[in-house]
């Protein structure tokens, strides 16, 4: 499939890697850093495009 392999480190794969409880309940950094960073990504992604649909969408000024 499309995607990085399961070898090599990714946030995806570091969270599905914490799945478990005992990584769950002893280890939480091992899915609060990838999840944060995940998080915070799409976050900034979402605000990056809504700023430029501000900046170039001439229809949003209606008001």
């Amino acid at each position: 499939g499309l995607g990085i392999a399961p070898p090599e480190a990714s946030w995806g794969n570091m969270l599905n890697l914490a799945r478990s409880t005992v990584v769950l309940e002893n280890y939480p950094w091992q899915w609060m850093f990838p999840g944060a960073a995940l998080v915070l990504t799409v976050l900034a992604i979402n605000f990056i495009g809504d700023g430029l649909r501000d900046a170039f969408d001439p229809r949003s000024d209606l008001n």
